[in-house]
């Protein structure tokens, strides 16, 4: 339990910790802000330009975060008031015909607020020049800005002093990139600003609306955007670059401004030959009046622009544009004509592929590549490509495999433990789930994708260090294609009206599946060489309010044709029927039984790559079962919360569906649970496997139509069974490990139990502690496993299935010192349930008299009209019999499938002299008695347990059957179950009317 916690703690602090990266950005925002400004210059701001609406409009639109509050005031007196009463990020003051009052007003705010921040807002141009000049004079003034009628100048001035508070954190949290910004020109920089940041947040949205993510992720990238900070002195422009240099997108610069304190004509040349001397590759622009400096700016590698050009902006906006990555990728060949254009990630790689060995270089040589990755907030990604250079690769094509390379890889990592969506140019890969439609998961569906992520991102290697534990590649069709498929083909009003189920099924092969989905299964498909399990995962499969399991069908495909289009035809076929499954009759019977409408149902399906290898025409895995974090049976020193395991060879449909296999505990595999003559009568004798001959399949045939099923000595011959077989010897009366002799075969996986060869108990321990942590309940798992090492000689765990246990309740008690045999009509020392029903009166049983264990198939056909009758009378009943219910294995127990006793309430498993009672080891079976809050008791001879059968004969006899025997009772019976001791009784009634609640635990 505690590995467990630590590796849950250690993979939520790294999701958090990714995600706090972008929360912890921006962390300082402009929330306050105070506008002095006579009555005649905000009616002049508000009527020429909706000033306030236009401003504070761009900052929510182009930032996603909440305004900023402005507030106003009209005289210096109500300023500093307000100074008072509360405090402000900023403070503008607003610079009219009146040049003076503002300057008096900032010099009074400075004394008594001195980390307040004062900006200055010129709207009358005729004094612009006074305050440009003499800008640098006025020591209570932190920037001035220009007003040239476009309202953005607000939204930049709130920007740019956000960038500034945040920029030392951000870079060092975030790695985000950073425009420097020399220009001592308010006028210059007023007009830059507004263009520069607009650019910055229009290429950030257009990333985060492609990347489709939610509201939520759209704020925290917007943080992650490109910062830009203002220089307007040599000193402070310098000390920016030697701080941020690691940083930096792009330098533009004046080259004209102060050094030293005094003003340098060259300070602008000298800086950017400083910059290029420590960041050659650096996009960097010169600006001036004087073209005359346009020969230093190509001396520097760098692009000149004239202040005085009238195209100035769209200039910069190009520059901006193309140096550093913005909008789409455009290839390029050796002499700038364009070759194609990746308007995406998925456009990017996929040109890569195509484009001329010419036009890899010239762009690898310019540093294109990461500049654009860079941009679109592909950071690592950039930094991998960054520092390398053509020269390090002997040809063109050995550069465009390593980038290609590089990022699939990082594609890869980005994405695993996630669910992505399925395109052309996908990579299969375990490490993720691919979604081929919209709509819900359905329960199992979001069961895979949690362990998937669990799987990849939880270090297992810490506690199992010598064995892989993955998933299976997996895909899933959300449940719109369900939806779609019903409508399309007109089936919802069809199947209600169709009783015969082989009908309703030949009607759903017939449909068709949409064209969209089609087109992705078709390329799916191509990708897979394996064989298929196609599964059902409806919306309440699994799920951890009302979980069930086994109701619906999974067929097993082959994959083994050579024509294409028929493995194509055939998986379709099986999406078709797992679809058609939600309205079997088992189906309906169980959403009568808990009161759902069939029709609100709506499937998704799970497709998986089966484990396993071939051997010769089968495939199979050596190893498959279950596990449950809670056992209901525990024998000797186990405890219920060890969890059980039940193993057997071959395809898990074996197990699930409760044939003979071996069942052992996880934290004690080596404990022998049975007997020697126990396993000898119960040890494994057949498995499933995939039959790779039989190409052509009818899949109304049902579920097994791809399976065969096989005696164990075939997995013998193909040596599968070396390392889960014991051999018996009968001069000896013992059993030996391995296959060295001859003799009767024992599947009780001894090399791996009681030897280790690999770590399955450890493992399966493990997984089952860390899903039981994770959801917070009991947990089953399906699981399977190839002992084929990989390259690293490990072996391998693949976890199917996920799904919640429930019937593990523990607030209700029994005095079992207060029994009354002559009103007790059983009492079972292990059982499952908790709580008190005393709404039932009907009690169908097999007479021990009648029983034939040769004729255990004739009593299910029995106990299902007798089910079907109650069923119509809306009645509910305790049903008694011997052995093992829910088990395909005729001869240890009554072969029912869950719907044939769907309205028994409390099943009672029973022992006869030449029957002995096992527990049920039928994983669907079990898990839909207990998802319903059935009773679940074990009555077998010895210890305290009984049933007292003459009271059963001495009630009402209401039917008899050739087996069984209904009858009912006076008053309700009084059932009692304690979870914590697992111990139940059922007593006569005394008359006490049937309460509201059905299960009361506070009795």
């Amino acid at each position: 339990m505690k590995d467990s916690r630590l590796l849950l703690q250690q993979f939520l602090s790294k999701q958090t910790a990714d995600k706090n990266i972008f929360h912890d950005l921006m962390k300082k925002k402009v929330s306050e802000i105070l506008l002095v400004a006579t009555l005649y210059d905000t009616f002049i701001l508000e009527n020429e330009d909706r000033f306030f609406e236009q401003a504070m409009g761009e900052v929510y639109h182009l930032s996603l975060s909440s305004l900023p509050r402005i507030t106003g005031a009209t005289s210096a007196e109500d300023a500093l008031e307000l100074l008072k009463e509360r405090e402000f990020d900023f403070v503008v003051l607003m610079v009219g015909v009146d040049t003076r009052s503002p300057l008096r007003l900032a010099e009074r705010i400075r004394r008594r607020n001195p980390d307040v921040k004062i900006f200055l807002l010129l709207n009358n141009s005729s004094k612009i020049g006074l305050f440009d000049e003499n800008h640098t004079q006025l020591p209570a003034i932190d920037r001035i800005f220009v007003w040239n009628g476009d309202s953005k100048i607000f939204f930049a001035m709130v920007k740019l002093l956000e960038d500034e508070l945040n920029l030392e954190e951000d870079t060092r949290v975030g790695l985000v990139r950073v425009i420097l910004l020399v220009e001592d020109s308010p006028r210059y920089y007023s007009r830059y600003l507004p263009m520069l940041y607009t650019l910055v947040f229009e290429q950030t949205q257009e990333l985060i609306a492609e990347a489709n993510t939610n509201e939520l992720d759209k704020v925290s990238r917007m943080r992650a955007r490109t910062k830009i900070v203002l220089a307007t002195h040599y000193e402070e422009a310098l000390n920016y670059f030697i701080k941020y240099q690691d940083y930096l997108a792009c330098v533009i610069s004046d080259v004209k401004f102060k050094r030293s304190g005094l003003v340098d004509d060259t300070a602008g040349i000298s800086f950017l030959r400083y910059v290029h001397g420590h960041r050659a590759e650096l996009p960097m622009i010169l600006q001036s009046s004087d073209p005359q400096y346009s020969s230093a700016a190509v001396e520097l590698k760098a692009t000149f622009m004239n202040k005085n050009s009238e195209t100035l902006l769209q200039d910069l906006k190009t520059f901006i544009t193309y140096s550093l990555g913005y909008g789409h990728f455009v290839y390029r060949d050796t002499q700038g004509r364009k070759i194609a254009v990746a308007r995406s990630m998925k456009d990017f790689e996929n040109h890569l592929r195509t484009i001329p060995d010419e036009s890899i270089l010239y762009h690898a040589l310019k540093n294109h590549f990461s500049l654009w990755l860079m941009a679109r907030g592909e950071i690592q990604l950039a930094r991998i490509i960054s520092p390398i250079k053509a020269t390090d690769f002997s040809s063109p094509k050995d550069l465009r495999e390593y980038i290609i390379d590089v990022i699939q890889n990082y594609r890869i990592d980005k994405d695993k433990g996630k669910v992505v969506n399925f395109d052309e140019s996908a990579v299969l890969d375990w490490r993720n789930i691919v979604s081929l439609g919209t709509g819900s998961l359905g329960g199992k569906g979001r069961g895979l994708a949690f362990i998937n992520t669990l799987i990849n991102n939880l270090d297992f290697s810490q506690i199992v260090p010598d064995i892989n534990i993955r998933t299976p590649r997996t895909a899933i069709i959300g449940t719109d294609e369900f939806e779609v498929f019903m409508q399309r083909n007109n089936l919802l009003n069809r199947v209600m009206e169709i009783e015969d189920y082989g009908e309703i099924r030949k009607a759903f092969m017939a449909g068709e599946l949409s064209f969209n989905l089609r087109k992705k299964l078709r390329t799916f498909l191509q990708l897979l060489n394996r064989p298929l399990a196609i599964r059902s995962s409806s919306i309440f499969e699994d799920s951890l309010l009302h979980p069930f399991a086994g109701i619906f069908e999974t067929y097993v495909l082959p994959n083994s044709d050579p024509d294409f289009n028929v493995r194509f035809t055939q998986l379709q076929e099986a999406i078709r029927m797992v679809f058609a499954s939600i309205f079997s009759p088992e189906a309906r019977m169980y959403f009568e039984a808990v009161n759902y409408r069939i029709e609100e149902e709506k499937m998704a399906i799970v497709i998986q790559e089966l484990v396993g290898n071939q051997f010769d025409n089968y495939y199979y895995p050596h190893i498959s079962g279950t596990a449950q974090s809670y056992n209901y049976y525990p024998v000797a020193h186990m405890e219920p919360d060890d969890g059980c395991a039940v193993v057997a060879l071959g395809l898990g449909r074996y197990v699930v569906e409760g044939e003979k296999a071996w069942r052992f505990s996880p934290k004690y595999p080596t404990l022998q649970i049975s007997s020697l003559r126990d396993q000898l009568k119960t040890s494994q004798v057949n498995f499933y496997a995939a039959d790779l001959a039989r190409r052509e399949l009818n899949l109304l045939d049902g579920e097994e139509a791809g399976l065969s099923k096989l005696d164990i000595s075939v997995a013998e011959s193909h040596g599968a069974m070396m390392h889960l077989a014991s051999v018996y010897d009968p001069n000896n009366d013992r059993i030996e490990p391995g296959l060295a002799v001859a003799g009767p075969r024992i599947l009780n996986f001894a090399n791996i139990l009681q030897f280790d060869y690999m770590p399955l108990a450890k493992t399966i321990e493990v997984i089952l502690d860390v899903v039981h942590e994770a959801l917070g309940t009991a947990v089953e798992i399906e699981y399977a496993v190839d002992l084929m090492p990989d390259a690293s000689h490990k072996t391998s765990f693949y976890l199917l299935q996920i799904k919640p246990m429930v019937g593990a309740d523990e607030d209700f008690t029994v005095d079992i010192d207060n029994i009354e045999p002559g009103k007790t009509i059983l009492y079972a020392e292990k059982s499952l349930g908790n709580g008190r029903m005393r709404c039932i009166r009907d009690l169908i049983y097999v007479v021990p008299s009648r029983f034939d264990k040769l004729k255990t198939e004739e009593m299910a056909v029995e106990i299902e009209q007798f089910n079907d009758r109650m069923r119509k009378q809306k009645k509910e009943y305790v049903l008694i019999g011997p052995g093992r219910w829910g088990s395909r294995d005729k001869f240890i127990g009554i072969p029912v499938k869950w719907s044939q006793i769907s309205s028994a309430r409390i099943i009672v498993e029973t022992d006869l002299s030449d029957f002995p009672l096992d527990a049920s080891l039928g994983s669907h079976f079990f898990h839909n008695v207990t998802s319903m809050n059935v009773g679940y008791f074990s009555v077998n001879t010895g210890g305290k347990n009984f049933i007292q059968y003459d009271l059963l004969d001495n009630q009402e006899i209401l039917e008899e059957g050739k087996f069984f025997r209904h009858i009912r009772f006076e008053n309700d019976l009084d059932i009692v179950m304690d979870g914590k001791k697992r111990q139940s009784l059922i007593r006569l009634g005394n008359g006490v009317e049937c309460p509201d609640l059905f299960m009361d635990a506070s009795v």
